[in-house]
């Protein structure tokens, strides 16, 4: 499995701290020895780059790690280090002498849990006791297989087969359970359901983590459902859920030639490390391709017909910077951590099926630049003579009550200006 550089900057959201206990811990740490993680684990984590704990970490980390066990639902960004925060977590309560899965982490997508495996892996690296299972679609075990590793991270229908069809591990045995990326497992299909199922057998006393990049009201009803008291519940402020460190613009393209015109300007003009470019379909993805190489830039298509084996070679290939511009329809606007990301297009606005802005998809997509606290840049396309889409633009910006600055495509020297800057 590819490892990943989980280098972490600084993050300053400003987090809001909710307990339904008035007994429970609230206090904040300033470093990693303050927790009194054993030696290995701080090792690990400042050999992967963490030199001090990030907002959520500090926040979260004291409470999570107290006794008795505390349930949490926190929203946090991913590149805010809100996967080391329930990883170090959960590492605390194992027992490493006990070869049974211990703990549970549900993913929505194979990339994201593919993606934390890695990193409970690196951190890790020095605890030879403690293994990590990997469960998604594609992985199989021989009828009768005990699952020996600690650690099982998976997606929901995978893991559900898993404990409940083939009884691999015992649920009856877990000791903490995550939920990540929450607002992904409603929007994903049967997702809810299943994970549902899943924590229907978890025990009574099992530690319940859920985090979730949004917090709308259908993430609240499902994280009361999942999360019970006593719990700490850590919120983002709306305007800080929209990262101040990604600069937003908008661009002005009546027609998809203008669009691909803006493209090829904005090209010869920002120095670009890598790109991910959103559209709606999946011939639209292969036009933009297109025109990406011709001006020499190495592209790939990133959609959801793809097989998983395919699906991992082409984020493989991105990764490792082998190819430049990701072209990608939804696919790819969750779980992605790719720190060399400094430009996101929203060749098309993300919407619902009624027209409606898609808020959540919208602060997904953007959340692939500016990764981990660098600066990052992100564009959207809009055509001027659709009212739709002017009030769409609209209605992000109030919602996230961040400026979303015009940007003529035509302006090089504004360009260039803005590829100095960033």
């Amino acid at each position: 499995m590819r490892m990943l550089r989980t280098t972490l900057l600084e993050s300053r959201d400003e987090l809001q701290v909710q307990r339904t206990d008035s007994n429970s811990p609230l206090y904040s740490v300033k470093t990693f020895e303050e927790l009194a993680l054993r030696e290995e684990l701080l090792k690990a984590i400042y050999k992967m780059g963490f030199h001090r704990p990030s907002k959520i970490q500090e926040t979260a980390l004291p409470t999570l790690m107290a006794n008795p066990a505390t349930n949490m639902i926190a929203q946090s960004q991913s590149g805010t280090g809100k996967t080391a925060t329930f990883l170090l977590a959960s590492l605390s309560r194992l027992d490493e002498t006990l070869d049974h899965p211990q703990v549970l982490i549900l993913s929505p997508t194979f990339e994201l849990a593919r993606q934390t495996a890695a990193i409970a892996q690196q951190m890790t690296q020095f605890c030879p006791g403690i293994g990590v299972r990997f469960a998604i679609r594609g992985q199989t075990l021989l009828p009768g297989t005990k699952i020996q590793e600690q650690i099982v991270i998976g997606t929901p229908g995978k893991i559900l087969d898993w404990a409940l069809k083939f009884r691999f591990f015992d649920i009856s045995k877990i000791k903490v359970f995550v939920l990540d990326e929450a607002d992904v497992m409603l929007a994903g299909g049967g997702h809810h359901d299943l994970s549902i199922r899943i924590h229907r057998q978890l025990p009574a006393d099992c530690q319940m983590m859920l985090f979730s990049s949004t917090y709308d009201e259908e993430v609240v009803e499902f994280a009361n459902l999942m999360v019970p008291e006593p719990c700490i519940k850590i919120t983002l402020k709306r305007e800080e859920q929209s990262r101040g460190n990604i600069e937003q613009y908008v661009m002005h393209c009546p027609d998809v030639e203008s669009k691909i015109r803006a493209l090829v300007n904005i090209y010869s003009s920002l120095s670009v490390g890598q790109a991910v470019i959103f559209c709606h379909t999946k011939p639209g993805a292969a036009q933009i391709a297109r025109t990406m190489m011709l001006i020499g830039q190495r592209a790939a298509i990133l959609t959801g017909d793809l097989e998983i084996d395919e699906r991992i070679r082409v984020l493989g290939r991105f990764r490792d910077g082998l190819d430049k511009v990701l072209v990608t329809t939804n696919v790819c606007a969750r779980g992605i951590d790719i720190q060399q990301v400094s430009l996101v297009i929203n060749f098309d606005l993300p919407v619902d099926y009624r027209g409606e802005p898609d808020f959540e998809t919208y602060l997904h997509r953007i959340g692939r630049t500016g990764r981990f606290g660098k600066t990052g840049v992100a564009i959207n396309f809009v055509d001027p003579n659709c009212s739709r889409d002017l009030l769409n633009i609209d209605k992000i910006q109030e919602h996230f009550k961040r400026n979303i600055k015009f940007l003529d495509f035509e302006d090089f020297e504004l360009l260039e200006k803005i590829g100095r800057q960033y």
